[in-house]
């Protein structure tokens, strides 16, 4: 669907049509306007405009899918306590770990994941690189996307978020989102095992108010 919508900017470009910044709700009329000032494109276009819109409604019916298994199972609905995990994260970490006892440590998940730093000794050298990236790559994205949302679109407060927000004045936004999807895949583990809710801790939610 992305590849398809950025064929169809491309085409409108090179005809110094821009469709500029759109959503997807609003992407099909915004190029239905801009088509009707350049009647010779519709012909290019119109089949791959209904080719996406066939796709954004099964997109959104799959959603809406996957929302109902998630709130129909314990494990996601434990995960989906901790703001920004939605649907999707909480289905494809449980799809990924599939069975908890797998791990001794919850800390073991993360590295799993591929979400703790490489580490480089040699000598009299021992110093932390980037992330490792091993284990299931649409997870670690996943839990990225959730950690990011958890800073910057969660309203509710938490320790959790007070450590990424204060990582993120320090080191940047993006460590700070890698750190806080390392812990949330910890978080997360320990959650399942021990089948309890996240907790937002009242001193952080005492700090905000």
């Amino acid at each position: 669907m992305v590849a398809i919508e950025t064929t169809i900017r491309g085409l409108l470009k090179v005809h110094g049509l821009k469709l500029g910044n759109v959503n997807r709700c609003t992407f099909t009329s915004r190029v239905e306007t801009l088509l009707t000032d350049a009647p010779e494109l519709r012909i290019a276009i119109e089949p791959l405009l209904e080719m996406r819109n066939m796709m954004r409604k099964q997109e959104i019916l799959l959603d809406r899918q996957l929302g109902a298994i998630a709130r129909k199972d314990s494990v996601c609905k434990l995960s989906m306590t901790i703001p920004g995990v939605g649907p999707i994260v909480s289905l494809a970490f449980k799809a990924t770990i599939d069975d908890p006892s797998r791990f001794k440590d919850s800390k073991a998940v993360a590295a799993h994941l591929g979400l703790t730093p490489r580490i480089y000794q040699s000598g009299e050298i021992d110093r932390s690189g980037h992330i490792s990236k091993c284990g299931d790559k649409m997870m670690r994205h996943a839990l990225y996307e959730a950690a990011n949302s958890h800073l910057r679109i969660s309203k509710k407060w938490s320790v959790l978020r007070a450590q990424g927000v204060k990582l993120a004045k320090r080191a940047g936004s993006k460590k700070a989102c890698v750190a806080i999807a390392r812990k949330l895949a910890v978080i997360m583990h320990r959650m399942w095992v021990d089948g309890t809710e996240f907790r937002f801790g009242q001193q952080a939610v005492a700090e905000a108010a």
